[in-house]
């Protein structure tokens, strides 16, 4: 299992191996479209859990994500559980083992699954994201390009289905790893298409109206001890260029902070931010709490876009204390109060209130407006949570003239990292009193 030191290396420390943070200000956004093999989109992110059959269901009813297929002793497979949650461009598949005694290995859908690495995986994490899937044009010439430029193979491309699609792993950062999906130039890949092996669910097993407006993951965010390594590591088998990124003195608090690097490919539409701690702040950097809970790097947080931000709050708020996620703090009423001045040109007095009503956000960078808010964490470990953002502006058209948004248009919301930290810390500054009162009552 990957494991961490109880040290990082800062920016200024990296620097000697020329690996250098200039900062928010001083970065300068440029794409040089340097990938190393064709990547399209997110495919599917794939959380390992205890019990596939609650944790999906609970994510479905939190989300709005119908449950639309399954793979499981009911279609043969005799090795694991999985289900798959769908949200229009957004995919979430959650996989529990069977017992090895019943296994048949030939009948898993997944062919990289691994009992025993989901055994020693879900101990040591909990609950957390186990493969990040993106979709690239050929997954095996893709595998190919990329451990032959240093990534560490997990899984060697196979063939699913009648030559329908093929899925290869390669290690990205802890025990997380970058799975590439594709499929075959002659089989539709339509809305109802995921894996051979997969088969759709009725109405009886899920409700298939349910909607909260959630449509596509925006970004996937990993927590790595070390920046430099990790950075380099990813851009050295991809080909991904650096997007934007931020220093403590960006978006640290008075107590604590962090350094950031967000990774990006050609078209933009597979960002892949990562954050290290910092060390010697007042308190313990909120990210070094998360590498000691999760015991070591792993992804941190999924953001996901919404086509209307405020109907998607309100409908997870309905579901806070009844199955769905809690959020985090927000902020208070000060904040709103300079709002208008920050985006009146964008959203209207309305849309102000309703933004303080609901706890969301608001951000922008020099292209477009960001509205977000921020989960508490969604397992029993103060580990992964998730992220509602909307983005505003920064419309273009493809050369086919189809309209579309620029990745990352209104940023990553430095301008509310502060805020974000300062809920985060008063939720760590609360359980640790209750660990100190209780160690005193005893």
């Amino acid at each position: 299992m990957g494991k961490f030191p109880t040290t990082s290396a800062t920016a200024t420390a990296s620097a000697t191996t020329g690996f250098k943070l200039v900062g928010y200000n001083n970065f300068v956004r440029a794409n040089p479209r340097s990938d190393f093999f064709s990547v399209k989109r997110f495919h599917h992110v794939e959380f390992w859990c205890g019990d596939a059959t609650n944790t999906s269901k609970r994510f479905s009813w939190g989300l709005g994500m119908p449950l639309v297929a399954k793979s499981d002793l009911s279609t043969g497979n005799s090795v694991h559980a999985s289900y798959l949650l769908r949200a229009v461009n957004l995919q979430f598949l959650f996989t529990a083992p069977y017992s090895a005694c019943i296994s048949a290995p030939s009948s898993a859908t997944i062919p990289s699954f691994s009992a025993s690495t989901h055994h020693s995986f879900t101990s040591t994490h909990g609950l957390a994201v186990r493969a990040v899937g993106i979709e690239v044009q050929d997954a095996f010439s893709a595998f190919s390009m990329a451990v032959s430029r240093g990534a560490k193979p997990v899984s060697p491309p196979v063939v699913l289905g009648k030559n329908q699609a093929a899925l290869a792993e390669v290690h990205l950062y802890g025990d997380v790893v970058l799975r590439l999906v594709s499929y075959s130039n002659s089989i539709e890949t339509g809305p109802d298409c995921f894996l051979p092996g997969f088969e759709p669910v009725n109405h009886e097993m899920s409700y298939q109206e349910l909607d909260y407006g959630i449509r596509r993951l925006d970004h996937a965010v990993g927590n790595v001890p070390e920046l430099r390594p990790c950075v380099e590591y990813i851009k050295t088998f991809t080909g991904f260029h650096e997007f934007a990124e931020f220093t403590t003195e960006d978006v640290g608090t008075a107590d604590s902070g962090l350094n950031s690097v967000v990774l990006a490919n050609n078209d933009e539409t597979v960002l892949l931010p990562l954050n290290e701690p910092v060390h010697g702040t007042k308190r313990k950097s909120q990210i070094q709490t998360y590498l000691e809970h999760n015991e070591g790097a792993g992804v941190q947080h999924l953001a996901l876009v919404s086509e209307d931000i405020f109907r998607t709050l309100r409908e997870m708020r309905k579901r806070s204390g009844v199955g769905g996620f809690e959020f985090m703090p927000s902020p208070p009423p000060t904040y709103y109060k300079n709002l208008k001045s920050r985006a009146g040109d964008v959203l209207t007095d309305e849309q102000i209130k309703e933004c303080e009503e609901l706890g969301i956000l608001v951000d922008r960078d020099d292209q477009g407006t960001l509205l977000q808010i921020f989960t508490k964490p969604v397992g029993d470990r103060p580990t992964i949570f998730i992220e509602i953002i909307q983005r505003i502006g920064c419309m273009l058209k493809d050369e086919d003239g189809n309209v579309f948004q620029k990745g990352g248009c209104g940023g990553f919301g430095k301008g509310n990292f502060s805020e974000l930290f300062k809920s985060i810390e008063e939720f760590e500054k609360m359980l640790e009193a209750k660990r100190v009162n209780e160690a005193a009552a005893a």
